[in-house]
């Protein structure tokens, strides 16, 4: 069966589902333990004879023999069971729940996992299955599971740009599902870019990737991602920790962070006061390695990553716009990423690509250095595609074609060699480069900058698709109706 018929199959038996009131995530969720007690099974059988830990009582057999209430109970006790075991088998279970009433159904469910032998599926086929669920799941506007969900093509595009390279590490503060760790593993695997000996396969299995995410649910999901990419081991420890990033220095210095933290400006934490009502209050932290102390979510995150990297890291960061452009903490933290930092490359995105809607981010690019008295930024060459490009996620989604002008402008194995394409004579040349002297000269030290003329302004006979118009409305609307809860939220806590 191909990998779509699969995913195809797989995912229809959530539409079954869905009646029962089981929604997409849950499902998912579902999917994962009994995927992971299945390729555990597999693994214990010859020719692998390896012993992974399992209590005997809870491997697959014994739920493939039980039927009924019988097979419920068995189920939801095997969960609690494995939910307190060590390592990764501890991390895929943490606080699972059986959220299939129906007997009949997980029996089906079970019975459809157990006809495939998903051990001896390629890596790439048991990957693209778990990675198109992931997608199908990140549609689900209702479930909020599109926040931990980056566009693929966005972070096939970054880790084409950065050109990871063998042995070395790789790090994401606020993994998700694992898109970048899984983009970047495809890169170092393909032939045309490296051919691995044993000990960098080695080392890329056990020793190049480390994350971390808070959400269990999420972190489950990442687990299973990167142990279906064959990425550490069912019986290793976790790569990814689920304590907050965040709280302190990381200990570990990294080649190279990719990532895209949680959108949402504040981080905040939700108490019972004295009346047993529920209060959120705005989370700083107080770190001796950041510049300044701010509630401000990215601008904490942006900080942070730049304290992971060694003096020869390189980090590509998707952030929303008002780290560009917010005064106070943002302009101090701006001035000090070039001071401190090489931020070379700012890549502008239009609306429409993320499932969190309303969002306007970019994606940062730089490398780290060593003290100088000099700031180490000397440029910021900035691509502008957000002017004048509509996406939305149905209809147009982004693919990586649509990056790749951006790509070659970028010019990864030769930045010294990049040509702006900008000019009197083309105005709207969407690759331009803006010296560290402006930059500094503009007011706050400002980044969030624009230069193309915006053709909806000015060309009626040429607008967009009336789908299209509605959509960034939608979108637009939804980021104002997101600002003002934010202000709402400030309120009422004051």
């Amino acid at each position: 069966m191909t990998t779509s018929a699969i995913v195809s199959k797989v995912w229809a038996f959530c539409n079954t589902l869905r009646d029962d009131g089981v929604g997409y995530g849950d499902y998912l969720e579902q999917l994962t333990y009994l995927l992971f007690l299945k390729m555990a099974h597999e693994y214990s059988q010859p020719p692998h004879n390896r012993k992974l830990g399992i209590p005997k009582e809870f491997q697959w057999d014994s739920l493939t023999t039980k039927s009924g209430d019988e097979l419920e109970t068995h189920y939801s006790k095997l969960l609690r069971e494995l939910g307190s075991q060590k390592g990764m088998l501890g991390q895929i279970f943490t606080k699972s729940q059986n959220k299939i009433q129906d007997p009949a159904k997980l029996y089906r469910l079970i019975d459809m996992i157990g006809a495939e032998n998903w051990v001896m599926m390629g890596v790439k086929d048991k990957g693209d299955i778990y990675e198109g669920l992931l997608e199908k799941n990140a549609e689900d506007t209702k479930s909020g599971a599109g926040q931990y969900f980056t566009p693929r093509a966005l972070i096939r595009a970054m880790v084409e740009c950065i050109r990871p390279e063998p042995m070395k590490t790789i790090a994401d503060p606020a993994c998700g599902t694992g898109g970048f760790f899984l983009a970047a593993y495809d890169f170092l695997t393909d032939g045309t870019n490296f051919t691995l000996d044993k000990d960098q396969k080695k080392f890329l299995k056990y020793d190049t990737f480390f994350g971390n995410e808070i959400v269990a649910g999420t972190r489950r999901l990442a687990l299973m991602n990167l142990f279906l990419h064959n990425i550490g081991d069912i019986d290793g420890e976790s790569a990814i920790s689920s304590n907050d990033s965040l709280i302190a220095p990381s200990g570990t210095l990294y080649d190279y962070v990719l990532a895209n933290p949680p959108f949402g400006k504040k981080s905040s934490m939700t108490f019972t006061n004295e009346e047993g009502e529920q209060e959120k209050e705005d989370l700083t932290y107080n770190r001796q390695d950041f510049w300044v102390t701010t509630s401000n979510k990215q601008l904490n995150f942006l900080q942070h990553i730049r304290t992971m990297l060694k003096t020869t890291g390189q980090a590509a960061v998707v952030l929303p716009d008002n780290v560009l452009f917010e005064g106070g903490a943002g302009e101090t933290v701006r001035r000090r990423m070039l001071e401190t930092t090489d931020l070379h490359t700012i890549l502008r995105l239009p609306t429409g690509i993320f499932y969190a809607q309303g969002v306007k981010a970019n994606v940062l690019f730089f490398d780290a250095k060593s003290a100088s008295k000099e700031a180490w930024t000397k440029e910021v060459w900035i691509y502008d595609y957000r002017t004048n490009i509509h996406h939305t996620l149905k209809k147009n989604p982004l693919k990586l074609e649509d990056l790749r002008d951006f790509i070659d402008c970028y010019k990864a194995q030769e930045r010294h060699k990049r040509k702006a394409t900008f000019d009197e004579k083309n105005p709207d040349g969407r690759w331009r480069r803006f010296s560290y002297d402006e930059i500094i000269a503009r007011d706050k030290t400002s980044l969030d900058i624009t230069w193309i003329k915006d053709q909806s302004l000015a060309d009626l006979d040429n607008l967009p698709d009336p789908d299209t118009i509605a959509h960034e409305i939608v979108e637009n609307l939804e980021a104002g109706l997101d600002s003002f809860r934010r202000v709402l939220t400030g309120l009422t806590v004051r």
